[in-house]
């Protein structure tokens, strides 16, 4: 038996010009694999007995995976909002900013707030939809932010808005 889940909360519906663009090369990147995918998993087939080949067992695995991504890109690209031009105040906080928070201890913190399908903590974006985010749209310069969780409370002061390529 399976565990019921709630369905997640829809994500906004945001992305920038360059996340549109990566999730495109992703989608045709994943058919040209699909291709390859499906070729292993035919000459997997034509071995013989299917319940105890492994590489008939992973190539199946692998071509439910892609084409689960696949499924997903296909259904959410065209419900994306492309934001490609930055807002008209650039002294607040809003979508695709490069934002610089100064935290407690004095360190410095820079995230750029983008798209649920853009998160990437390696080049410091967030989501739109994180606390962090929520918590700092529509600030400007020296405002705090104050984070709570069940754990602790952390304050940042907003030190630098920018809306260029970082």
């Amino acid at each position: 038996m399976s565990r019921w889940r709630p369905p997640s909360p829809k994500s906004s519906p945001y992305i920038t010009q360059e996340g549109y663009q990566t999730l495109e090369i992703e989608l045709k990147d994943l058919w040209s694999k699909r291709k390859e995918v499906t070729a292993a998993l035919s000459a997997a087939a034509a071995e013989g007995d299917r319940s105890e080949n492994a590489e008939y067992i992973y190539r199946k695995k692998e071509l439910r995976g892609i084409d689960r991504r696949i499924h997903y890109l296909q259904k959410r690209l065209p419900s994306l909002n492309v934001v490609s031009r930055p807002p008209d105040d650039q002294d607040r906080i809003f979508f695709s900013a490069w934002v610089t928070l100064e935290n407690e201890v004095g360190e410095e913190l820079t995230y750029r707030i983008v798209g649920a399908d853009e998160l990437d903590p390696k080049k410091q974006y967030i989501s739109l939809d994180s606390p962090l985010a929520r918590a700092l749209l529509k600030k400007t310069f020296d405002d705090e932010v104050i984070i709570k969780n069940e754990l602790k409370e952390t304050r940042y002061t907003v030190v630098d808005i920018n809306y260029d390529s970082q």
